[in-house]
């Protein structure tokens, strides 16, 4: 099981999107339409073999609206994993009492939505693509805008709770991982590859914190995100709400 695509909320779409492909080097690569059943629209940017999402709300009353009302701003949204056998992660996940919000069985992808309120941290959805190295949400031809820029593939993910300990061993039972070790001030889940880190909020709720990207050239990007005006400090930048470390 390892992290395939970030989702991340955005009252306005285009200056987040603009900003990720400026600061990253990154291409949109599909616009997808599918999104509007859920009253949003779309930009997908691939990072490698793994992705970028963002989603902003095209009507009132959509989940992600009520999430950035909660938050009082743009942030790290859905967390979407892939996995090797969906169907024993369905029946381990329904024994745990994890509400399936939503699912989809297609010819190339097979998809869980699990309940947020069930794993806490974040909208967790579990994918199966076929074959493995396909992605469907990436749209037709995702390949062609998976450039050699300045980052190369989505290498962790970063939660932040009031409890951490409580919220890293509930991520551990419901996705079948070993328990959380211990780095530094941090929790960490091992993916294969890749890592979810569970660290204390800093602010009132749960939610995603930062994403690692694995950087090619973090100094350019730095550079590129100063002069857009974002924040930096160190290897990181902030961009919708979130923290990316190039890592």
């Amino acid at each position: 099981m390892h992290v395939r695509q970030v989702a991340l909320a955005a009252r306005a779409l285009e200056p987040v999107v603009a900003d990720l492909c400026a600061v990253f080097g990154l291409e949109v690569a599909f616009r997808d339409p599918g999104v509007a059943e859920f009253g949003l629209h779309n930009a997908v940017l691939p990072v490698g073999t793994t992705f970028l999402e963002v989603v902003s709300p095209l009507r009132g009353g959509t989940a992600a609206g009520r999430f950035l009302d909660r938050r009082g701003g743009d942030g790290g949204y859905m967390v979407i994993l892939q996995t090797a056998d969906l169907e024993a992660d369905r029946r381990r996940v329904v024994g745990l009492g994890v509400r399936i919000v939503w699912q989809i069985a297609l010819d190339d992808i097979a998809t869980i939505h699990l309940h947020p309120r069930d794993i806490g941290g974040a909208i967790v959805s579990l994918d199966q693509p076929r074959p493995p190295t396909s992605w469907r949400w990436g749209g037709p031809g995702w390949e062609a805008k998976m450039h050699a820029g300045l980052v190369g593939t989505i290498t962790s993910v970063t939660l932040a709770a009031p409890d951490p300990g409580r919220l890293a061993a509930r991520w551990a039972e419901v996705l079948g991982l070993p328990p959380p070790g211990h780095a530094g001030a941090a929790l960490e889940l091992a993916l294969h590859p890749g890592l979810i880190r569970i660290v204390t909020a800093d602010r009132p709720g749960e939610g995603i914190a930062a994403i690692g990207l694995g950087a090619t050239d973090a100094a350019r990007a730095l550079g590129t995100a100063r002069g857009r005006g974002l924040v930096t400090e160190g290897r990181s930048v902030w961009v919708g709400g979130v923290r990316f470390d190039l890592e």
